[in-house]
């Protein structure tokens, strides 16, 4: 299923906006305050955020600006705002679309439906000539696959489709292997390590990208060291 965070101050507009969605295969996460939301996706994996833009203690504009340094999941911003430099303001800061109110539930599900199909959901990620690829189910350097277990690939697919993005061996397991796995810390750390060796003997220089947090995680990061 589709996960969708909402974002907005006002109770009965999330309301609503579940309402629309849930219908149609969203799982919705609701939430009314903009910095608990920021730090929510810091540790929580989104395919689309509806995001409000007036909102009391920052902004819809200024939190679109800061979800960007941490996550590249698209946006769509839902404003009373019907102004040409509203508009192209929130484009600018980051955001993938937008909608106006009062909303029409037919526009917002099209308009969710284009920015996903836009988004492709993230079906291939390249760096660098590594190549991860969701509909082959393959990775790859160098056009030369590297075989991983279909645990591995998805743990792959996960850090390098949110660079930047620390997700703790808890999230991990949630994300791999369901929030009923008996799985611990140590397969997860084991699971790493087969991976960076799989990839650093391909000849990819994962070391530079697939980073340890010490004391919290794993990330991956497109910068190299």
């Amino acid at each position: 299923m589709t996960k969708v965070l909402l974002i907005d101050d006002e109770p009965r507009m999330l309301d609503l906006l579940e309402l629309y969605l849930a219908p149609h295969g969203y799982t919705c996460k609701k939430m009314s305050n903009s910095l608990e939301a920021l730090d929510h996706l810091e540790s929580y994996v989104y395919d689309l955020v509806l995001l409000d833009v007036m909102m009391p203690e920052m902004d819809g504009w200024t939190l679109g600006k800061k979800i960007r340094t941490i996550s590249d999941v698209p946006i769509i911003m839902i404003t009373a705002l019907d102004q040409h430099e509203d508009i192209v303001k929130g484009l600018k800061l980051g955001a993938d679309d937008y909608i106006t109110k009062p909303l029409n539930e037919q526009e917002l599900l099209a308009r969710i439906e284009a920015v996903l199909r836009r988004s492709g959901s993230k079906t291939k990620v390249e760096l660098n000539g590594l190549v991860w690829n969701e509909t082959t189910f393959t990775l790859s350097f160098k056009n030369e696959p590297i075989k991983l277990t279909p645990k591995e690939f998805s743990m792959v697919g996960y850090l390098m489709k949110n660079p930047e993005q620390v997700f703790s061996r808890e999230k991990l397991i949630e994300l791999i292997w369901g929030l009923d796995s008996y799985t611990g810390g140590r397969t997860i750390d084991s699971h790493v390590r087969n991976v960076r060796e799989k990839i650093r003997v391909a000849g990819f220089p994962v070391d530079d990208h697939f980073k340890t947090v010490w004391g919290v995680g794993y990330k991956w990061t497109n910068q190299e060291s």
